[in-house]
């Protein structure tokens, strides 16, 4: 039972020990940095001062203003960056645009295809792709392969040239094969995530018919593109202001601040020392929190801020649970080793007297004990579960969040489009009394036509009502004016028209108790009353059982201002007169019930955290059998402590009228509590949730922000579909256990009995070369672990990494295997007289160690009985075959002669085989009491 197999660090290349250690010392200083610019881990505390220092202390290419648009400069100091930055925001815009070589209504097709070509796609500096001959160097540069060919050398000195021929051929062998398994794997990987793409609203000439602006790929944008932004939306470059409105910028990525900056598109009359202070120029890694404007790209890709700090940390990631796991894995292997190759090496020069032979055969247990193709198994396995889940409507962005997947056992997740169907139909417009009111559904429409943020799905509906166009005759009797955007903290929208007779109309819609909030008079049948209690309560009693039916309520009220006001305020959303309501319907969907019933089978408990109110969602909820319980509503979210809200959100099953800010809260407080979670968003509000989950989801029609902060995104917003990814994320963890626990165990077992027969033999239990043989053939047969059935059983429970279950299951199923090495032993010498024909001996023991090694996966990789109620896959099941071939042939033939072997006696094959059944029983009982003592 001897599982050499040999172990490599992250990118299969194993670090020494000290190297692994400073590594991990480095990890622990740019952690922050790298979450701040890469948003893997955003629950690390941001803080202002180093990152914007690391920003400034960088010496950015800028274009050159002053001489040919679009000149690109080498790298300049940070006085003269700051100077070209300042003299672009103190320019009015035409002349910014200008100075570009564009003007304010874009570029020409003809012109941005010629940009594009010369200074390259819009990509922030990533990990790039290594060439298939860096990835081979990078395989076969790891210092063991140098210990490897170390002894090819020795042996060839030595004389041997045959071991040192087999020595480099298992080098070749193992470079080739790891690269072959890895290259597939992540090239099938990165053509997943490139099915998700972001995109940028720009204005080219010539514009097509209806909105200037379209969507192209961000990787299209050119310096000098004019950009739309509006809420939600990505900054695509870092870009000087045309336009704006109520711009809200989140530039924590860049800066530290969380609180939103506001953003104005004049020429800027101040110095700033600052970069990211200037009012009128946003940066790439920034997002737009609320209002819209337009803007002209400055710098894309590398040269720009956000580019050149990507650049600085390209490659560098912050562990994850999953990577944790594996790390502390591998030093549990790592401390094995420093007990076993030393006292090897000790024990076998002294009782041999052969230092240098000693020396090899330690070596070659070194790399034998260390779980070598755990790099690519992880690796495969992954990547072959994204694969898997592709074909099921689900992308996985980063690879490594397929184990959070498997291990969420809370799902937090919107109401609207997953327990709904997402298609709002807009049935009811109804004035004060109730009444269907026509003016009702006009003012909407108006509203939603002239707004120029982020169109929501209550938008869609209302503008699908395009006789209204016609009738309204907008393009001839209205124009806008201005417009207050909508914002989650006053969640109404305000437009502000000109109508023919040249007075100016403020219309704003939102929901119901804001809109209340900000009127004092109330129209019906073209009479305006003051409002009073009576009416409010009359209001809230037609919204409440609006809710009960399913509808959702927003709404409408408007206010006449006279021509000579020509800017607006969130100040003037104040005395308005309350027109009426317009309620949407957003039918339950019908696979809702069955998807939430099918993640409860699976251990996943469903929370709903939304924005809507606590009538219409316990109605949503009862509708798909989801026991909404007692709403906790956001109001009293805010009255909690962090540590009074992780003791009651483990309870509470749904979660209404929450701000963005809230729902990310919950998040963590469940996160507090030891619950790995998901969270499934499509808006801007969802975005610091889907960034404090273990595993944000969201899906392919979100905005750009949410999908930029989810690990997975669905192709369809389905609870059902998620259903089968977190299915799929418990496979990967399963074969990936199966090794680590298989490898963890055998190796625990092979200490003891390589240190016994080094003690008492008179020659090595087995040469260097049979060692490392006897490892490749084993790899060989580990290659197929990926393609494993996991039983149904497994699959059942969310599952985390425990450390501690492997360490016990090393403690306890290991030894097994020394109790039947030793058997071998005693058979060898006793029964073969085998104390005088080492090679005999080691002949023996290289078979039993082969074959019970190559077996023992199919009794550990299922908690039923193996070949009878668990099958393993045709792949693992054919690689088993082949290798326990080899090894039951290798002795009789010249290649085994040349590494030392000699043919067994007939005796010897009915003693192993009874030997290895024995091994079976013995171990799959062993494994039965363990899993019913402490889980699998």
């Amino acid at each position: 039972m001897f599982a050499f197999a040999r172990y490599r660090i992250v990118r299969t290349s194993m670090k020494s020990i000290v190297q692994t250690f400073l590594i991990h010392i480095e990890t622990m200083f740019v952690q922050r940095w790298i979450a701040k610019m890469t948003s893997v881990r955003p629950d690390v505390v941001q803080t202002r001062e180093v990152s914007r220092a690391a920003a400034q202390s960088l010496a950015i290419p800028f274009m050159n203003v002053f001489s040919n648009p679009i000149a690109e400069t080498d790298r300049i100091g940070d006085a003269a960056r700051a100077g070209l930055l300042a003299t672009v925001s103190r320019l009015p815009p035409h002349e910014a645009c200008s100075k570009l070589g564009s003007a304010l209504e874009g570029l020409s097709g003809t012109e941005a295809a010629a940009r594009l070509k010369k200074y390259g796609p819009n990509l922030v500096a990533r990990e790039r792709k290594a060439t298939i001959a860096e990835e081979l160097w990078s395989r076969a540069r790891n210092p063991l392969n140098a210990l490897l060919l170390t002894l090819a050398t020795v042996s060839y000195f030595s004389g041997d040239v045959r071991a040192a021929v087999v020595i480099a051929a298992m080098v070749v062998l193992a470079i080739t094969t790891a690269f072959i398994q890895e290259h597939r794997s992540n090239d099938a990987a990165a053509r997943l995530r490139a099915m998700v793409h972001t995109t940028a609203s720009v204005r080219r000439s010539p514009c097509p018919p209806g909105d200037p602006f379209s969507e192209i790929p961000m990787d299209d944008l050119v310096p000098g593109d004019v950009v739309r932004l509006s809420a939600g939306d990505m900054i695509p470059a870092d870009l000087r202001l045309l336009e704006a409105k109520d711009l809200f910028i989140n530039q924590s990525a860049l800066t530290g601040e969380s609180m939103p900056a506001e953003k104005h598109a004049v020429a800027s009359t101040h110095d700033c020392d600052d970069a990211f202070e200037l009012p009128n120029v946003c940066f790439m890694g920034a997002n737009v929190v609320s209002g819209y404007g337009t803007g002209v790209v400055l710098q894309t890709g590398s040269t720009t801020f956000f580019g050149q700090l990507a650049h600085e940390i390209a490659g560098r990631r912050v562990p994850t649970a999953f990577d944790l796991g594996i790390n502390r894995f591998t030093w549990l292997m790592i401390r094995f080793m420093l007990v076993m190759v030393p006292a090897v090496f000790v024990i076998n020069g002294l009782t041999k007297h052969d230092w240098l032979e000693a020396l090899l055969f330690a070596v070659a247990v070194a790399v034998g004990l260390t779980p070598e193709m755990l790099p690519m198994i992880v690796t495969v396995n992954l990547a072959k579960g994204a694969i898997a889940m592709s074909h099921k409507k689900v992308i996985v962005k980063r690879l490594n969040a397929i184990q959070n997947f498997g291990a969420m056992d809370v799902l937090c997740t919107d109401k609207t489009g997953t327990l709904t169907q997402d298609r709002i139909i807009l049935k009811r417009h109804l004035d004060i009394q109730g009444q269907e009111s026509e003016q009702v559904l006009q003012y909407a429409f108006l509203n939603s036509h002239f707004q120029s943020g982020l169109r929501n799905l209550l938008d869609k509906a209302i503008l699908a009502h395009v006789d209204l166009k016609e009738t309204l005759r907008i393009g001839e009797g209205y124009s806008k004016i201005d417009e207050i955007p909508f914002d989650f903290s006053r969640r109404r929208l305000s437009v502000v028209v000109e109508r023919q007779d040249g007075k100016h109309l403020l219309i704003c819609k939102g929901a119901v108790e804001e809109i209340f909030a900000v009127c004092s008079t109330y129209s019906l049948d073209a009479e305006v009353g003051r409002l009073d209690e009576s009416h409010f309560e009359v209001a809230k009693q037609q919204t409440i059982a609006l809710n009960s039916d399913g509808f959702r309520v927003v709404a409408v009220a408007y206010k006449e201002i006279d021509s000579s006001k020509t800017t607006y305020t969130i100040g003037d959303e104040a005395d308005l007169t309350l027109l009426g309501y317009i309620a949407f319907l957003d039918p339950p969907k019908e696979s809702a019930r069955e998807a939430i019933a099918a993640l409860a089978r699976k251990g996943v408990q469903v929370k709903v955290l939304t924005g809507d109110n606590e009538i219409i969602t316990r109605k949503i909820c009862h509708e798909v059998q989801l026991d909404p319980g007692e709403i906790l509503l956001g109001a009293g979210i805010a009255r909690m402590s962090d540590v009074e809200l992780a003791e009651i959100a483990g309870r509470t099953t749904v979660f209404a009228k929450l701000n963005p800010a809230q729902k990310e809260r919950v998040v963590r407080a469940l996160h507090a509590k030891g619950h790995v979670v998901g969270f499934l968003g499509d808006g801007i509000n969802d975005s610091p949730a889907l960034k404090a989950a273990d595993v944000g989801i969201s899906v392919d029609t979100a905005v750009d922000i949410a999908k930029e902060s989810a690990d997975i995104i669905l192709l369809e917003k389905s609870l059902l579909v998620l259903q089968e990814g977190v299915t799929e994320g418990r496979k990967v963890f399963a074969n990936i256990t199966k090794y680590i626990k298989m490898g963890a165990s055998s190796n625990f077992g092979n200490m003891f009995s390589v240190v016994g027969a080094s003690i008492f033999l008179p020659f090595l239990p087995m040469a260097p070369i049979q060692v490392l043989t006897n490892n490749l053939l084993y790899d060989f047969s580990q290659t197929t672990i990926p393609t494993d059935n996991v039983d149904e059983e497994y699959l059942a429970s969310p599952r985390k990494w425990d450390i501690g279950n492997i360490f016990k299951f090393m403690l306890f199923i290991g030894p097994i295997s020394s109790i039947f090495d030793y058997a071998t032993f005693g058979m060898m010498l006793y029964v073969f007289d085998a104390w005088t024909n080492p090679s005999l001996f080691q002949t023996g023991w290289f078979v039993e160690s082969l074959l019970t090694q190559t077996l023992i996966i199919h009794i550990i990789r299922t908690a039923k009985v193996p070949f009878i109620e668990s099958h393993a896959s045709p792949a693992l099941i054919a690689t088993t075959v082949i290798i326990c071939a080899i090894g039951i042939t290798l002795p009789f033939t010249s290649a085994g002669s040349a590494l030392g072997f000699e043919p067994l006696p007939w005796l010897y094959w009915p003693l192993v085989a009874a030997m290895l059944v024995t091994y079976a029983i013995l171990t799959h009982l062993v494994k039965v009491w363990f899993i019913r003592r402490w889980g699998l």
